[in-house]
């Protein structure tokens, strides 16, 4: 049964647990990518099984089959590695964050964020934050000066 399995390596293409049939691995793929797609947006199993053409319980067993998680915890993963790059690169407060990546609740957003990462929105914030000051401060002042970037680092925006 090995040569029935499909063995592929990038984003879309995830080694299943157990044999899948080709067809139905397309509709799990499909489902995934709508949900990279639609992540922001308040999903179900419903709808996320309407995107594979399955039945939401029957789609529910596959995918985990094929990708060792649920659907909703693909989902959280996504939301959560949307948040942790909106944190580390723009200037959103946490809530603005919590409900950009699709998030209903701020306190199920903190908690889950904690669990996944390691440390709550606002730590994870000032650890990546220090990590870029002490990556600048590495690079000799001439440097920063002549690129300008002493300046934007000790400019307030």
């Amino acid at each position: 049964m090995l040569s029935d399995r499909i063995e592929m390596e990038n984003e879309s293409q995830i080694k299943p647990d157990a044999p899948v049939a080709f067809e139905t691995y397309q509709r799990l793929v499909r489902a995934r990518k709508f949900i990279d797609q639609c992540y922001h947006l308040p999903l179900d199993l419903q709808q996320i099984s309407s995107a594979a053409c399955l039945s939401p319980y029957h789609f529910l067993r596959l995918f985990r089959r094929a990708f060792n998680k649920t659907p909703h915890q693909y989902l959280t993963q996504r939301r959560i590695e949307k948040a942790k790059e909106l944190l580390s690169s723009s200037g959103l407060t946490v809530t603005d964050v919590c409900f950009e990546v699709g998030f209903e609740s701020l306190g199920s957003f903190s908690s889950l964020f904690h669990k996944h990462v390691g440390h709550p929105p606002i730590t994870y914030r000032a650890i990546v934050f220090e990590r870029r000051l002490e990556s600048r401060r590495r690079i000799p002042a001439c440097c920063l000066m002549m690129y300008g970037l002493r300046n934007s680092a000790s400019r307030p925006d």
